[in-house]
């Protein structure tokens, strides 16, 4: 028991997590509620900004952490305290005493279908960021139209919204919408594309050049204004209102497909893993940090740690990063004890 380390949530910052855990001399036990490992990464074709394929950091990441024992399709069903440690029921019957956990659950896209404006679940051809993600990996029988021959992006659906119970930044859309319209130009190279922001938020290393690029190499057009209205014409085309407040003028399209750049919040289990643990959840509904500058890891229990995006909205770079600095407090907790 004093070297057991249970990981809840096999994607990347569960999986980055046991790699560096394995590294340390452990063998630790990654629990993963769906059939396979990756997360939302898994389903993703390419990561932004250098465009790498997703598909093979999944890969590598899970040759790495083979000598892992691994439980898939596995959840946790009760969790209690013990003296010096914590005892966990699975789903599939094990009983697990552990020293240390780490929760890697990760995050949901928020449902576009709430969004009615949008027309998502209405209109064919209004989609979301996810919807379009897997066609790019060729894992979805979903069809776009035909050429199109024009295609919007709207931002920050779902998040920086009070009327939907979310007003933090989702922090991925706008470099997700950047990446995915340059991918649509690659496909359909004489399609318009449109990019419909309220602020464009690009913090990260060459998240700048990234938009530059779009704009300057395949003509991606951005308009600072919410969609106020989607509609479908008799033709099955979409006819798109909006404001360009840099212009202070209104705009009326009409548009083949429309995209919409779901947000980041809380996944559904953090609530019932919160509950067993006791543990504190945010404002937002994610897992509070011990604070947020120097303890995002920690999470104010003795034993338990932090990792990814079950604290809040993060880039696969800062997930990483995440997760190889909670291996190393809980290598720490664990040689103090």
């Amino acid at each position: 028991m004093n070297r057991n380390i249970v990981i809840i949530g096999g994607g990347i910052a569960g999986m980055e997590a046991t790699k560096s855990l394995l590294a340390l001399g452990y063998t630790p036990i990654l629990i993963e509620s769906q059939p396979y490992l990756g997360g939302h990464v898994a389903q993703w074709h390419k990561l932004f900004p250098d465009m790498s394929s997703a598909r093979e950091l999944v890969d590598r990441l899970r040759k790495e952490i083979a000598a892992a024992n691994l439980f898939l399709g596995t959840d946790v069903v009760s969790m209690n305290r013990l003296a010096n440690g914590w005892t966990l029921k699975l789903s599939n019957g094990i009983v697990i005493n552990a020293a240390a956990l780490l929760i890697s659950t990760g995050f949901k896209l928020f449902d576009a279908a709430r969004k009615e404006e949008y027309g998502y679940g209405i209109y064919e051809n209004v989609i979301t960021n996810a919807d379009l993600e897997s066609w790019f990996s060729g894992e979805s029988d979903w069809r776009i139209p035909q050429n199109p021959q024009a295609v919007g992006f709207v931002h920050c659906v779902g998040s920086r919204d009070l009327k939907a119970c979310n007003s933090q930044c989702s922090k991925v859309c706008c470099a997700t919408a950047i990446k995915q319209a340059i991918e649509i130009r690659e496909h359909f190279p004489f399609a318009k594309v449109y990019c419909f922001y309220m602020d464009l938020r690009l913090f990260g290393k060459k998240y700048e050049d990234f938009y530059a690029n779009a704009q300057r190499d395949y003509g991606v057009q951005f308009i600072r204004g919410r969609v106020s209205e989607v509609g479908e014409t008799f033709d099955h085309r979409l006819q798109v209102k909006a404001e360009d407040t840099l212009s202070g003028k209104p705009l009326k399209l009409q548009l083949d497909m429309l995209v919409l750049m779901a947000g980041i919040v809380r996944n559904q289990s953090v609530q019932s893993i919160s509950d067993m643990a006791g543990l504190e959840t945010d404002s937002d509904g994610f897992l509070r940090s011990s604070d947020n500058e120097y303890g995002v890891v920690e999470s104010g229990q003795p034993g338990i740690f932090y990792a990814g995006a079950c604290t809040g909205p993060k880039t696969v770079p800062e997930t990483v990063a995440e997760a190889r600095s909670a291996a190393l407090q809980i290598h720490s907790y664990l040689k103090d004890k």
